[in-house]
C-alpha cells in the first residue's frame, strides 16, 4: 500500500505529461493530475514549450473539420494514427531516415 501511494506522490515524466495534455486543454483532468500537471509544467522547460506548440496549433488549426480535408490528407491522418497505436510505447513510430514523414 506503501509503495502504492508513492507512485502518486511522484513527479511525472515527460511522457506522461504529454499524454495528459489534451485531457489539460479541455479541463478533464482530475485535482490530482491537474497539480502533478502543473508542477510537472513549472519544473519543465520542454514540455512547457510542447504546450505551448499544441496551444498554437490548436488555434491555427482548431476550426478545420474532417470535411474540409481531402479524402487523401484524411486517410493518411488516419494512417499515420493507426500507425502510432500500433507501435505505441516501443519507440519506433518515428523513421529515423525521413524525418519522422511516414
Amino acid at each position: 500500500m506503501v509503495r502504492l501511494l508513492s507512485a502518486w506522490r511522484r513527479d511525472l515524466v515527460c511522457r506522461d505529461a504529454v499524454a495528459l495534455m489534451t485531457d489539460y486543454l479541455e479541463g478533464a483532468l482530475s485535482p490530482r493530475q491537474l497539480a502533478r500537471l502543473q508542477r510537472h509544467l513549472a519544473g519543465c522547460d520542454g514540455c512547457d514549450e510542447y504546450l505551448r506548440q499544441l496551444r498554437a496549433t490548436i488555434g491555427l488549426l482548431g476550426s478545420v473539420q474532417p470535411e474540409d480535408l481531402a479524402s487523401e490528407t484524411r486517410q493518411g491522418l488516419m494512417d499515420l494514427f493507426l500507425h502510432y497505436r500500433e507501435n505505441e510505447g516501443d519507440g519506433d513510430d518515428v523513421d529515423d531516415d525521413d524525418g519522422g514523414n511516414t
